[in-house]
């Protein structure tokens, strides 16, 4: 028992230069995937939030609702649909986006941390102006209602932050080019705020260990990139699929000014605490160099 006890003095020991080196910086932390559906992933993910908030580091949390608004538009009798993995979006869709993320999701994650001892304030993209965008074209396709970051004023989140709270962001976007409201892959929108804030650390919560040289060996796992290292994993087809767009978020991330980011498994109880504030880590941290 005494063991046991020098073991869990020993890694709070660990976590205290972390803890020095983080305290007032901004981490911008992601949120979605398993993490957010499986009720004692979520649990370990609440804590750690609050656990870092009450330490002194200012936390922002970004997050999606994809299978909150499945579950709504299957109520509705109405198809989900993709295109290029993002969903198309017509004005019905665009409504219920709107009332899940910010308001059942957002209002729920809100709860879950001042219930803990936290202390968060629910907000959206349009609060204040934060997130600003327009209807995305690309190559002649039609998206609907999904929108493309133009703008981002930190204004409202500066605020909540300088206040103690924690701002828990739904990813919608006001529009500025006639549309009122548009919908926002929300790993993007973190990457932006990231920015914006000036945060040191973006993460992205995932359903896979990180980046990994061998989708099928839980041993590959690489834990450590740069910026040069990863045109050459893209042409292994390393990085490949779902990742990609994971990654360049990092790569926007860190060219905009942020010190690091990490991909990690939200699967893993408490791994952003394993991630943040231990020697060893858990996921992938990519950095410039």
């Amino acid at each position: 028992m005494v063991q046991d006890l020098s073991d869990k003095a020993n890694l709070l020991i660990q976590a205290l230069p972390y803890i020095q080196k983080f305290n007032k910086e901004t981490i911008v932390i992601k949120y979605g995937g398993n993490a957010m559906v499986h009720p004692l992933l979520k649990d370990a993910v609440i804590k750690d939030i609050v656990l870092l908030s009450l330490v002194g580091i200012n936390i922002v949390v970004v997050h999606g609702g994809g299978p909150d608004i499945n579950d709504m538009l299957a109520k509705i009798q109405k198809e989900s649909r993709f295109i290029d993995g993002l969903r198309y979006t017509d004005q019905e869709t665009m409504d219920i986006v709107q009332q899940v993320l910010c308001g059942k999701v957002n209002k729920n994650l809100v709860s879950l941390i001042n219930r803990v001892g936290g202390k968060a304030v629910g907000l959206c993209g349009m609060d204040g102006g934060m997130i600003c965008g327009v209807q995305l074209k690309k190559q002649d396709k039609d998206y609907g209602l999904v929108g493309e970051i133009v703008n981002i004023n930190p204004e409202v989140v500066n605020d909540t932050l300088d206040k103690g709270y924690i701002p828990v962001i739904s990813s919608v976007a006001q529009g500025i080019d006639g549309n009122s409201v548009y919908n926002i892959n929300a790993d993007t929108a973190a990457a932006k705020l990231s920015v914006a804030l000036g945060a040191i650390k973006l993460i992205l919560l995932t359903d896979v260990r990180g980046i990994m040289n061998n989708v099928d060996d839980n041993d590959s796992l690489i834990s450590q990139i740069t910026l040069e290292g990863i045109p050459l994993l893209k042409e292994r087809n390393i990085i490949s699929g779902g990742m990609i767009p994971k990654v360049d978020c990092c790569v926007e991330a860190l060219n905009g000014g942020v010190e690091r980011t990490h991909i990690i498994d939200g699967r893993i109880a408490h791994s952003i605490l394993i991630e943040l504030l231990s020697d060893e880590g858990i996921g992938t941290m990519i950095t410039k160099g």
